[in-house]
């Protein structure tokens, strides 16, 4: 069975020779020149892995990454000639799976391209889009619409909503909640919690005071309910 290969660069001359010498390989090839490209193109053709330039014109690689891994496990192979610490640490941690630097060598890629797609290979693509009653929670456009009406989320709603979405159904605890979302160190802010629930039942529930799908575990947690 032939891999597929998404393929994100700017550089339009160097996506075509990876492109050529991926597919003389054996590969299938995906293209995609930004980052929302790639986000459209990895939930419409569910690579096997991703090849992924951090330097991108409408938003930093490291915006990709994350927002792949809002939803999917696809092996992600980081291709930059960003050469500091830093960036190769900031990348690893928001789930890349290996880095490498510009310049270097095809044989290298490969090999790096194989061995992660052995580590992380997935047997189904994953889900990339939620429906809870009126709600759809697209995970890859990182989007939600209600009764088809686009509803605007600040980035910590959108966090809060994404974590239970991808625990459909699920308890999802406080502390989990507020390890995810606003990070390690914060899990006894509880505060938090119940002023963004309250702000995303206002926006999402028809009756915010009698919750249907955002649901509280008092002491425990939060599950969206299908």
């Amino acid at each position: 069975m032939t891999a597929k290969v998404l393929v994100v660069d700017d550089e339009p001359a160097l996506a075509r020779a990876l492109a050529i010498n991926l597919r003389a390989h054996g590969w299938e090839v995906v293209v995609a020149g930004d980052g929302r490209g790639a986000l459209e193109a990895a939930s419409t053709h569910h690579p096997d892995v991703v090849l992924l330039d951090l330097g991108l014109p409408d938003m930093d690689g490291t915006e990709v990454i994350a927002g792949l891994r809002g939803w999917s496990k696809v092996p992600i192979v980081v291709l930059s000639a960003r050469q500091h610490g830093e960036d190769k640490v900031e990348a690893l941690d928001l789930g890349a799976d290996d880095y490498i630097t510009k310049p270097f060598a095809m044989n290298e890629l490969l090999a790096r391209l194989r061995a992660a797609l052995r580590r992380g290979a997935t047997p189904e693509p994953e889900q990339t889009r939620v429906e809870v009653g009126a709600l759809v929670v697209d995970l890859a456009r990182k989007k939600v619409s209600r009764r088809g009406e686009d509803v605007r989320l600040t980035p910590t709603e959108w966090a809060f909503l994404e974590l239970l979405a991808r625990h459909l159904g699920r308890l999802v605890s406080r502390e989990q909640v507020l390890r995810e979302v606003w990070g390690p160190g914060y899990e006894d802010e509880t505060g938090y919690l119940r002023v963004y629930a309250a702000q995303l039942r206002r926006k999402l529930e028809d009756d915010p005071a009698h919750p249907r799908h955002l649901v509280t575990s008092p002491g425990l947690g939060y599950t969206l309910e299908p």
